[in-house]
């Protein structure tokens, strides 16, 4: 079960960004110190599509066929990315996943490595909706025999050094 107090926000009016080395002495509209917004722009923009479309499709003239597109979006870019792979063995400050995972993907190492990355889960942001079925993925044959083998060393490691453990 996802927390009772989880809240989803689908169209957000801006984002509230933490930059912890910031120099800004004053608070923004009565925000925290060092928290930014940052609005969602709106940008339209027109396509010609007369190229991509078949040619039975075609206007008969010459005309151009515009397509206007409007888009919202925060104008956020990731500063660091990085794959759940790389993230192995490291623990981070502050984390956002996606744990939408291809339908293909069975892999559970693609969802527990990323969230066992933070210490306290109020540093951990999930990106977007999943389904909550990935996080009852369990582990392959192949994952399973290494853990045993990983055991089995472990406890010929102590029975051959049980002063170091």
């Amino acid at each position: 079960e996802f927390s009772k107090n989880a809240r989803y926000v689908h169209r957000p009016l801006y984002a509230l960004v933490e930059i912890s080395k910031s120099t800004i002495e004053c608070n923004l509209e009565q925000l925290q110190p060092k928290l930014i917004p940052i609005p969602v722009m709106e940008q339209t923009f027109r396509v010609d599509i007369g190229d991509m479309l078949p040619k039975d499709k075609k206007p008969k003239s010459n005309r151009k066929t515009l397509l206007s597109i409007k888009r919202r979006a925060l104008p956020l870019v990731p500063a660091y990315c990085i794959t759940t792979h790389k993230s192995q063995g490291q623990t981070l400050n502050k984390v956002v996943i996606d744990l939408k995972l291809p339908n293909e993907t069975d892999d559970i190492a693609a969802v527990y490595v990323p969230l066992s990355r933070v210490k306290r889960l109020t540093d951990l942001v999930i990106l977007r909706y999943f389904d909550y079925k990935v996080l009852l993925i369990k582990p392959s044959k192949s994952q399973l025999t290494e853990i045993e083998r990983l055991d089995k060393l472990y406890l010929e490691t102590q029975a051959r050094f049980p002063e170091w453990l």
